[in-house]
């Protein structure tokens, strides 16, 4: 509990300073890049809607990095990643398949940037997987709904726990994939601009 409060003041605090090293530098790529980052990160701590919302604002910082240089690997990796989110929050099957289909545009742009990348290669084969994965925590939705109803057996409501945990374990590994690699990149931006200048000479 103590490390995800860690996690959540580390992140506002690298939201809150590439806020304001944009009013410094609206076209810093980098900077975009780490302010995209940490909303993504972030929104793994929020409830659904809000959740979207800050993944709808990371897509629009990443978006606008790519408006200063559309080659730029990293920028489309995270945008990438945050299309993969937001289909994931989305309970249509149709709607969440456009998300992916943006996600495997970008994780392919960033691959052929930046061929050598063994990260954006992966992202590509996992996201070929995702919809399948989305079927499967999807499908349990309905049955969340029932365990919120009284039911005269607690032999079946404890076959739908089970059901439902499992269905939530398969959610976190999934985030767990498309936050981990960007909350590295976001950390290592945070440090970089946190380390002190070298000596002068």
């Amino acid at each position: 509990m103590q490390n995800e409060f860690d996690r959540i003041l580390y992140f506002e605090s690298a939201r809150r300073q590439a806020e304001e090293a944009y009013a410094l530098n609206p076209t810093d790529v980098e900077n975009l890049n780490k302010w995209g980052g940490a909303l993504l990160e972030l929104s793994q701590f929020q409830s659904v809607s809000d959740s979207k919302k800050m993944i709808l604002d990371a897509i629009s910082k990443l978006e606008e990095a790519l408006s200063v240089n559309p080659q730029h690997h990293e920028s489309l990796w995270i945008l990438g990643n945050a299309h993969t989110s937001m289909a994931f929050m989305t309970p249509d099957e149709d709607e969440a398949k456009v998300s992916f289909d943006k996600a495997t545009v970008y994780f392919q742009q960033a691959a052929d940037e930046d061929p050598t990348n063994e990260l954006y290669r992966k992202s590509l084969e996992v996201t070929a997987k995702a919809p399948e994965l989305h079927k499967e925590i999807h499908k349990s939705a309905p049955l969340q709904q029932a365990m919120s109803a009284p039911g005269p057996s607690t032999s079946t409501s404890t076959k739908q726990s089970t059901k439902k945990k499992k269905s939530s374990d398969l959610k976190y590994d999934i985030f767990g994939w498309v936050i981990l690699a960007v909350g590295i990149f976001v950390w290592v931006g945070f440090a970089k601009s946190q380390a002190p200048p070298p000596p002068a000479r």
